[in-house]
């Protein structure tokens, strides 16, 4: 037999910590005098104390210990727990990586005192929407004020109720810049349903990932905004997935003052092979 001291410096396990395992049944003592309250363990109980400890250093909470432990000499069980702590750990490094490559970028673009560093752009998803929609053929970028007449002018009459939250956004569905006929899709987020007319469709829009950088000020910032953004994307193992949106949150129709527009600048991502 062995005192808790000995067993302490042999399964190197402080006396406080056997303390504890006594206290929650997950390792207890062979015996404990009652005169004295000493506490004494088997050189048997060694490998149980190593065991412990091992699945402790794995990332094993105490609870789940104690479940692994009646199951110890079963391979098949045993593997179930070590194959499911794995891919919780496989999962925690990958969101680890992503936050040191954001860091990286973030003092990179410092030390080379980058003017995108001035844009926060984040990784976000639009969950599913229901959404009112208007796709036309426009003249030039600056004419996709025509999407929102259209829309508003023949849906007047439905009195749509506007999502919570809702998303005011616009689609440029061509591949590459356009000098003119300019495709582009409006879409605004509503609740209930509704009838089509001539030129609105509405319809439920899939999930979308984005990689995005929200700014205040005139359109002319864009140039800058999609810099940042392409810049982000190139740095941090993502590929665009997808024709790029604006969402916007202040507008001509809000203010006159072009410094106190603020747009959303969005670009559909997925994650890159070589990332």
């Amino acid at each position: 037999m062995l005192k808790i001291g000995e067993f302490s410096k042999l399964s190197r396990v402080s006396i406080r910590m056997l303390h504890h395992y006594d206290e929650i049944g997950l390792l207890k003592p062979a015996q404990i005098d009652s005169f004295t309250g000493y506490r004494y363990y088997r050189e048997e109980q060694l490998p149980i104390a190593g065991r412990i400890r091992a699945l402790k250093d794995m990332g094993f909470g105490l609870a789940h210990i104690g479940e692994i432990l009646s199951c110890f000499e079963d391979p098949v069980r045993l593997e179930k727990y070590l194959c499911s702590k794995q891919a919780e750990l496989e999962a925690a490094k990958e969101v680890v990586n992503s936050r040191i490559r954001l860091l990286e970028t973030a003092r990179e673009r410092l030390r080379k005192g980058v003017n995108t560093m001035k844009y926060d752009v984040t990784l976000k998803t639009l969950p599913e929407r229901y959404v009112a929609s208007v796709r036309m053929i426009l003249s030039g970028y600056e004419q996709e004020g025509m999407l929102w007449q259209v829309m508003g002018k023949e849906t007047a009459h439905m009195k749509l109720v506007p999502a919570d939250p809702c998303y005011c956004s616009v689609t440029y569905l061509d591949q590459e810049y356009k000098e003119c006929n300019v495709d582009a899709e409006a879409q605004k987020t509503v609740k209930g349903q509704y009838q089509d007319t001539e030129h609105v469709k509405f319809k439920t829009v899939p999930p979308l990932t984005y990689a995005s950088a929200t700014f205040k000020g005139s359109y002319d910032l864009i140039g800058e905004v999609n810099e940042a953004v392409a810049e982000w994307v190139r740095d941090n193992g993502y590929e665009f997935s997808g024709a790029m949106f604006n969402i916007y949150y202040v507008t001509p129709n809000d203010t006159s003052n072009p410094e106190e527009y603020i747009t959303e600048v969005c670009y559909p991502v997925r994650r890159s092979a070589k990332g």
